[in-house]
């Protein structure tokens, strides 16, 4: 059963981890898909990934955290695709550091990838999607929702995009356009990779499931969210952590 058939999403950083497994399981689910990588280095990724899936998915190079960058992808994007639906907000760094050695440079990128490319997409998706009743996902994190040592950027930038996403449903509910968060928890991606095994092994044990979640379970998720089966939802924040938050 194809969930999404028929729908235009775009999802930005979509290239790899936890972006990858949406943009697949979107295109599985019926939507065609544009999505976004932003470094030179990761281009090949991307295109390769759009090679794969054919014509129901794009690969477009774009800094989310520049709003100029952002107007002119999503005005590309409408125009490619004939329309817009879903937009997932997914693109994020860390730069984590412990708030003494924390630098504002650390501090300022991750707030712009993070939160502030939360507002410029969703600030010129907002005109082509409540034409078409659409649905906001904006990627937070657990991390946004108790704090986390060393990620103080991070937490910030995460628990930013929960009250962005509540206030936007609030805004736009009456016009038909849904919005909602999702906050995962330790997911296998790169990102992850990189963290040493003590806090590996630190997450394992508060994880009541006792296993990391993978890219799908928070692509399966959203695809519910952005289908017709999610149509009362909005302005909530939907943890896929195994119980970390509990």
């Amino acid at each position: 059963m194809k969930l999404l058939e028929g729908k235009k999403a775009l999802i930005t950083g979509g290239s790899r981890g936890i972006g990858e497994s949406l943009v697949r399981k979107f295109v599985e689910h019926g939507a065609t898909v544009a999505f976004t990588y932003v470094s030179a280095g990761s281009e090949a990724k991307a295109q390769a990934l759009a090679n794969e899936l054919g014509s129901a998915a794009k690969a477009y190079q774009s800094d989310a955290g520049d709003y100029a960058q952002a107007e002119a992808l999503v005005n590309q994007v409408v125009a490619d695709l004939g329309g817009l639906d879903i937009l997932i907000n997914n693109a994020g760094i860390t730069r984590d550091n412990l708030m003494l050695r924390m630098s504002e440079q650390q501090w300022d990128e991750v707030i712009q990838i993070n939160l502030k490319s939360v507002f410029n997409l969703s600030k010129h998706a907002l005109k082509p999607m409540i034409r078409s009743g659409g649905c906001i996902l904006n990627m937070s994190s657990v991390v946004g929702v108790f704090g986390q040592q060393g990620q103080a950027n991070y937490a910030a930038s995460k628990a930013g995009i929960i009250g962005f996403t509540k206030s936007l449903a609030k805004e736009y509910g009456s016009r038909g356009l849904r919005c909602n968060a999702i906050a995962p928890g330790f997911i296998a991606t790169e990102m992850t990779d990189a963290l040493d095994e003590k806090t590996k092994e630190g997450y394992l044990a508060a994880i009541p499931l006792k296993k990391l979640g993978a890219g799908d379970d928070v692509a399966n998720t959203c695809v519910f969210l952005s289908s017709d089966m999610g149509a009362y939802i909005t302005g909530q924040v939907i943890s896929v952590c195994g119980g970390l938050n509990i």
